[in-house]
């Protein structure tokens, strides 16, 4: 191996590992919803709008870190981005309502570095029949720290351990990983002077937006993302717990099979869309997966399957939401390969900041007045992530393929 693909290895790999610990913050309070309830004075509902704080910061930064890579590079954007969510994650800690609000926006604003900057590495240093699968193995990382932010802190909650520690504990985590990132991230090549690089970012966000796949590559991952971001790193552990009855140490560790199974999901089907040389049929056949799980969460039998084998499967068949991040860069000039991630992210996410509080409010709805049983409340509240999914499937099927082997046929023809 070169010197140069080691470098790349290592500045994708510490890369990867900044978003495992951005994604274990982002997932972390699904698992301390009493705690914060107390800690803040807010219902459930409450606390659920203050985590979705951390979508209002991703989404628009999203753009923002497309076009700061593509100008700057890596190096000199990503570590920032660190040290943002580490601070962030100390505000959150200190215990101040107006505090955890600035914290949960400025992890948000800061952790969208992290995929952003990823993918980007990935795409300038790596041939494009390896993008799907890296791409997949990105994600495999954010996924493993949605399940350590679930599966690992919840125990260390029920164990007697303060959520205030935790928080600040991150934060100070977070802050070293900036500093480290800094030191270690390989230098980008010089690029030239321009004279007016705002208009140049300007032109390049423009061509990404007007492009109808990019925009369609977003409803689609969006779609996709929503079971995950909001049903279960939000609603997850209290589904399981009011709807099924299910212990909380019992709920945090079924609640933590959806994104073990991305963590597999991921990087298998991204492999499989490269080997294939098409996206399509991948995110076709992921998204039906997906929508049969969710339907049986919500409506299936109880008992008839083992445990953890719905969430699971279902954390597998979302790792899909991935391949358009694979379409949108194929489908945009290589030199928006930075601008056309950051879009994608902020169409993706942009869901997840404006469905999160509706969803509190349809929650709210469903159960006013007491009376009806848990699991029917989370049914009304939930229903319409299954025609999400089922419009993904559509949109899909509209998406123009843009895998290695549809291009060699068009270069062929």
């Amino acid at each position: 191996m070169s010197n140069r693909a080691g470098a790349a290895w290592a500045a994708w790999l510490l890369t990867a590992i900044y978003y495992f610990y951005q994604y274990s913050l982002r997932s972390a309070p699904g698992v301390m919803i009493p705690q914060l309830s107390e800690a803040f004075g807010l219902s459930a509902v409450g606390v659920a709008s203050l985590v979705g704080l951390f979508y209002y910061g991703y989404s628009p930064f999203s753009l923002v870190a497309g076009v700061a890579l593509d100008r700057f590079g890596a190096r000199a954007v990503v570590p920032i981005g660190a040290l943002m969510a580490g601070v962030g994650a100390v505000l959150f800690g200190t215990g101040s309502l107006a505090a955890a609000n600035a914290g949960r926006l400025l992890q948000g604003a800061g952790g969208v570095f992290a995929l952003v900057g990823a993918v980007y590495i990935a795409s300038k240093n790596f041939p494009a029949s390896r993008a799907a699968t890296l791409i997949g193995a990105t994600q495999m990382f954010g996924m493993a720290g949605g399940t350590a932010g679930q599966y690992a802190v919840g125990p260390l909650i029920s164990g007697g351990v303060a959520w205030s520690t935790f928080w600040i504990g991150m934060g100070i985590a977070g802050i070293l990983l900036g500093i480290l990132l800094m030191v270690l991230l390989p230098k980008d090549p010089v690029k030239a002077a321009e004279s007016n690089w705002m208009k140049s970012s300007a032109k390049a966000m423009g061509a990404v937006f007007r492009n109808p796949q990019s925009i369609l590559c977003g409803l689609i991952s969006g779609l996709l993302f929503i079971p995950t971001t909001i049903f279960d790193m939000v609603w997850g552990v209290r589904f399981l717990q009011e709807a099924y009855g299910q212990e909380y140490g019992v709920a945090v560790i079924r609640s933590a099979m959806v994104p073990l199974g991305w963590i597999i999901g991921c990087p298998v089907m991204g492999m499989i869309s490269d080997k294939l040389g098409r996206r399509k049929p991948v995110i076709v056949g992921g998204a039906a997966l997906l929508l049969l799980c969710l339907w049986w969460i919500l409506y299936g039998p109880a008992g008839v399957l083992p445990p953890y084998v719905l969430g699971l499967t279902a954390g597998f068949a979302s790792g899909v939401a991935m391949i358009p991040y694979s379409v949108i860069k194929e489908a945009n000039p290589p030199q928006f390969s930075g601008t056309a991630t950051g879009v994608i992210n902020f169409l993706n996410f942009t869901f997840s900041a404006l469905l999160g509080p509706v969803y509190g409010m349809l929650y709210q709805s469903e159960s006013s007045g007491g009376t009806q049983p848990a699991l029917t409340v989370y049914r009304g509240t939930f229903e319409s992530l299954l025609y999400g999914v089922a419009l993904a499937i559509v949109l899909t099927l509209v998406l123009k393929e843009t895998g290695p082997a549809a291009r060699q046929s068009q270069s062929d023809g």
